[in-house]
C-alpha cells in the first residue's frame, strides 16, 4: 500500500504553488486522468505497457518500468525517493518527468530529452550537443517543423488605392518641379499636366467611394499651382492665367491671393504694364501689414511696370517709399536711372550718396568688402552660401560702379568735374579703406577710357600711367590699357613695350597675351603671334579677341584649314559678320565655292559682299546669276568701279552697247582723268554705227591727251570706214610720230 500511495502520489494534479516556483511542472501527471482510482480498474493500469528499460546513466542498470521509482516489491536501490514532479535527479530517461507511458505528456518529452530539466546543467550552449544540420543552440529546429507558406497580399482596399495614388501625384509634382529646374519646361508641363489629370481621378473616386471628407484640399492646390507655374514657363500664357485664376476664386484657399502677383508677372512679361499694376495693387492690399518685405517687393513690380510705361515719376513715388523703409541696392539704382532719365542733377547727387551708405547684404561693419587674398585661399571650399555672399558682393560693387560711371558726365558742367566728384564720394563713404580705395581706382580708369572716348589720348596716357605706382592688380590693367592705346596710335614701340609690362606682372592676363600677340602680328612675325594667342586661350578658353585673331594669323600662314577650325569654334560663341565673312572667304580660298555661297549669304546686305557673289558666280560660268548679284551691287552702290567694269564688259560681250555705254559713260565721270573709259564710250559709239559721234569723241579725247598712242589708231579705222583717206594718212602720221616719242 505504501508503493500505491507512492504511485498515487505521483499521479496526483500538481498545486499552483508548484507551477509557480516550478515553470515546468505542468508536464506532471497525464492529461485527462481521473484523481482518485477506480474499483473496477487496476491500480497499474497504463504502467504495464512501458517500453523496454534504457541505461541509467547513474547505477548503470536498467531502471524499472515504473518511470525510474520501484515497482511492487522492488527496493529503490538506495537512490533518493522521487520529487513531487514525478521524476528521479539526474534521469533523462523515458518518463523521467513524470509523464505516463503513452500520454501526451510522455511524447512531448521524448521530443525535448536534450532540454535539461534542473538547473544542474546552463541551459543553451552545451559542449557535446547532437548533430545538427544548422546553429540551432536551443534545439527548436526539428520539434517547431517546417516554416509556414508566407500568406499572399490581398488587394489593397479602395482607401489604399486612394492613398496610392495620392503618394502618385506627389511624386508627379516632384518630379515636374526639378525638371523645371534643369529647364526642360515641355517635359516639366508634360508631368503637371499627368498630375493634374490623377488627381481630379482621385478626387472622383472618394466622392464615389463616399470618402468626400478625405479630399486632400492642400494636394489640389500644389497641383494646380504647379500646372500654373509650369504654363508659365513654357510661356503658355493663357492657360497660366486660367490655372491661376481657378486658385484665386477659390476661397478655401485662404492666402490664394498672393498668386496675383504671379498672375501680374505674366501680364508683365507680356507688356500689359495696365493689368499688370492692377493684379499687383490687389494682391498688395491682401498682404498684412506685418509682411513689410513682401509688400515692399510688390510695390517695387509696380514701379518697374511704372518704368516701362514712361511714367518715371509715379515710378519714383514708390521707388522713395521703400527706400525710407527697407533701403536695398537694386531699387535704388532703379531710383538713381529715374532721376536721370528726368535730368534732375541734385537728385542724382543724393541718391548716389544715399547708394554708398547701403551695406551690402551679408557684411558686417568689420567686413563691407571681399579680401581678393582671401578668395584666393577659399577658392577650392565648396560653400554654397558664400558663393551666394561673393555673387551678391560682386553686384552691390558691379551697381556702384555703373552708378558712378552714368551720372559722372551728366551731374557738372564738365564731365571731368563730375569724375572727381564721383572719386570723392567715393573717398567720403562709410565702406572701408580697402573699398575705398578700388573703387576710386575703378573710377579712375574708367575716367582714363572716357579720354579715349574723346579723343584727348595724352590725358589718357597720363591717367594710366599713374597706376604703375598702384598696386599689381591695378598697374597690369593700366599697362594692359596703355599697350592697346599705344596700337591704336600706331606707336608699336612703345605699346609692345607695355604689354610686356601687363604681362609681366600678371602672366596669366589673356588680355595682355593678345595685345602681345597683336604687335608680333603686325611686324609680320605670324609664328610667334600664333604662340601668343594659343598661350592666351590657355588662360581663358573663350576669349573671343584671342580666337579670331588666331584665325587670321593661320590665314596668314596659308593653313587654311586650321583658320576654318578656329573660326567655326567662335561662330558657335558669338554671332559676327565678321566671323561669317571670314568662314566664307576661308571657302573662296580653298575652292569651295558652293560653302562659300551658302555663308556669303548669311551676311546682311552689302555691296561688297554682293559683288563678291558675283565674282564667284561668274567663276562658276553662271552668267545669269553673276549678272543678278553685280547688278544689285551697282545697285547699293554704283560708285564701284570693279562692278561697273564688269558690267559694261557684260553687255559689250552680249553686243548691247547701248547699256554698256552707259556704265562706261558713269565710269569715266567717277575718273575723268582715266582715258580708258572714254575710249570705250567712243568704241560703242561706232559700233553702234554712229561715226560721226565716235569721231567727234576720238578727236576730243587726241586734243585732251595728245600723247595716248590708241587714240590716233581708232581714228585712223574710223576714218577709213568713213572714207576720209586724207584724215586717215594724217592720224597715221600722229600715231607713228607718238610711238616714236615713246621709244
Amino acid at each position: 500500500k505504501a508503493t500505491v500511495s507512492v504511485l498515487y502520489c505521483r499521479c496526483r494534479p500538481q498545486s499552483s504553488k508548484m507551477v509557480d516556483n516550478n515553470p515546468m511542472g505542468g508536464f506532471g501527471a497525464g492529461w485527462g486522468e481521473s484523481s482518485a482510482p477506480r474499483e473496477e480498474d487496476s491500480l497499474y493500469q497504463g504502467f504495464s505497457n512501458q517500453p523496454a528499460a534504457v541505461p541509467n546513466p547513474l547505477v548503470g542498470t536498467p531502471s524499472s518500468n515504473y518511470g525510474g521509482f520501484p515497482g511492487p516489491g522492488q527496493q529503490s536501490m538506495q537512490r533518493p525517493p522521487p520529487s513531487s514532479q514525478g521524476g528521479n535527479w539526474g534521469n533523462t530517461g523515458v518518463g523521467g518527468w513524470g509523464g505516463a507511458p503513452g500520454t501526451q505528456s510522455g511524447s512531448m518529452l521524448r521530443t525535448m530529452d536534450a532540454r535539461p530539466m534542473t538547473s544542474n546543467r546552463a541551459s543553451g550552449y552545451q559542449s557535446k550537443q547532437p548533430p545538427q544540420n544548422g546553429f540551432d543552440p536551443l534545439n527548436q529546429g526539428h520539434s517547431m517543423g517546417q516554416a509556414l507558406p508566407l500568406q499572399k497580399r490581398s488587394d489593397n482596399s479602395p482607401e489604399e488605392q486612394c492613398l496610392e495614388m495620392e503618394k502618385k501625384v506627389n511624386s508627379l509634382i516632384e518630379e515636374s518641379a526639378m525638371i523645371a529646374l534643369q529647364k526642360d519646361y515641355p517635359l516639366a508641363l508634360e508631368k503637371a499636366i499627368e498630375a493634374g489629370k490623377k488627381e481630379r481621378w482621385l478626387c472622383k473616386e472618394r466622392e464615389k467611394l463616399g470618402l468626400g471628407d478625405q479630399i486632400n484640399i492642400d494636394l489640389t492646390y500644389s497641383v494646380h499651382f504647379n500646372l500654373a507655374v509650369q504654363y508659365h514657363n513654357s510661356q503658355n500664357y493663357t492657360e497660366a492665367i486660367n490655372t491661376y485664376t481657378l486658385i484665386v476664386r477659390n476661397k478655401q484657399y485662404a492666402q490664394s491671393g498672393r498668386l496675383r502677383v504671379n498672375m501680374g508677372n505674366i501680364y508683365y512679361e507680356q507688356k500689359k504694364y495696365t493689368y499688370a499694376i492692377k493684379l499687383y495693387k490687389t494682391a498688395l492690399d491682401q498682404v498684412p501689414a506685418t509682411g513689410k518685405e513682401l509688400r515692399f517687393k510688390i510695390t517695387r513690380n509696380i514701379a518697374n511696370a511704372y518704368v516701362k510705361m514712361g511714367q518715371y515719376q509715379d515710378a519714383i513715388n514708390n521707388y522713395e517709399a521703400i527706400m525710407k523703409e527697407i533701403p536695398d541696392m537694386q531699387t535704388g539704382f532703379n531710383l538713381l536711372l529715374c532721376y536721370y532719365v528726368l535730368r534732375d542733377k541734385d537728385r542724382l547727387k543724393r541718391q548716389f550718396q544715399k547708394l554708398l551708405q547701403i551695406k551690402m547684404a551679408g557684411a558686417t561693419d568689420d567686413e563691407d568688402e571681399e579680401d581678393p587674398e582671401q578668395d584666393d585661399k577659399e577658392v577650392l571650399a565648396d560653400d554654397g552660401l558664400l558663393s551666394d555672399l561673393k555673387a551678391r558682393r560682386k553686384q552691390h560693387t558691379q551697381l556702384i560702379l555703373t552708378a558712378g560711371r552714368l551720372i559722372a558726365p551728366l551731374v557738372e558742367v564738365d564731365w571731368e568735374k563730375g569724375y572727381d566728384f564721383v572719386v570723392s564720394s567715393f573717398k567720403q563713404s562709410r565702406v572701408s579703406e580697402q573699398s575705398n580705395s578700388r573703387l576710386a581706382s575703378e573710377m579712375e580708369m574708367c575716367r582714363a577710357l572716357q579720354y579715349l572716348k574723346h579723343q584727348k589720348y595724352n590725358q589718357a596716357i597720363e591717367c594710366l600711367k599713374a597706376f604703375e605706382k598702384k598696386d599689381k592688380v591695378l598697374k597690369a590693367r593700366a599697362a594692359c590699357n596703355l599697350s592697346y592705346l599705344y596700337f591704336l596710335e600706331g606707336d608699336l614701340e612703345n605699346g609692345e613695350q607695355y604689354a610686356d609690362m601687363s604681362i609681366d606682372a600678371d602672366k596669366y592676363n589673356a588680355r595682355a597675351l593678345v595685345n602681345k600677340g597683336n604687335f608680333l602680328y603686325s611686324k609680320g612675325d605670324y609664328d610667334k603671334a600664333k604662340e601668343f594667342y594659343l598661350e592666351s586661350l590657355s588662360v581663358e578658353a573663350d576669349c573671343v579677341e584671342a580666337l579670331y585673331n588666331l584665325g587670321l594669323a593661320n590665314k596668314a600662314l596659308h593653313q587654311h584649314e586650321e583658320a576654318l577650325r578656329v573660326f567655326k569654334r567662335l561662330q558657335t560663341m558669338v554671332d559676327s559678320v565678321e566671323v561669317i565673312y571670314q568662314l566664307a572667304n576661308l571657302y573662296d580660298l580653298i575652292g569651295r565655292h558652293d560653302m562659300s555661297v551658302e555663308w556669303f549669304r548669311k551676311i546682311p546686305i552689302d555691296p561688297a559682299i554682293l559683288a563678291r557673289l558675283g565674282t564667284i558666280y561668274a567663276k562658276e560660268e553662271d552668267e545669269s546669276q553673276a549678272f543678278h548679284y553685280h547688278l544689285e551691287a551697282y545697285r547699293y552702290f554704283p560708285v564701284n568701279m570693279e562692278v561697273i567694269n564688269w558690267l559694261g564688259a557684260y553687255f559689250v560681250k552680249n553686243e548691247v552697247y547701248e547699256k554698256a555705254m552707259k556704265y562706261f559713260e558713269r565710269a569715266s565721270q567717277i575718273q575723268p582723268n582715266e582715258v580708258k573709259w572714254q575710249l570705250l564710250v567712243a568704241s560703242c559709239y561706232r559700233r553702234i554705227g554712229a561715226f560721226p559721234q565716235a569721231k567727234k569723241m576720238y578727236e576730243e579725247i587726241h586734243r585732251k591727251h595728245p600723247d595716248n598712242v590708241e587714240c590716233p589708231r581708232y581714228l585712223v579705222h574710223l576714218c577709213k570706214e568713213m572714207g576720209l583717206t586724207d584724215e586717215a594718212v594724217a592720224y597715221h602720221k600722229v600715231c607713228v610720230v607718238c610711238i616714236f616719242q615713246k621709244i
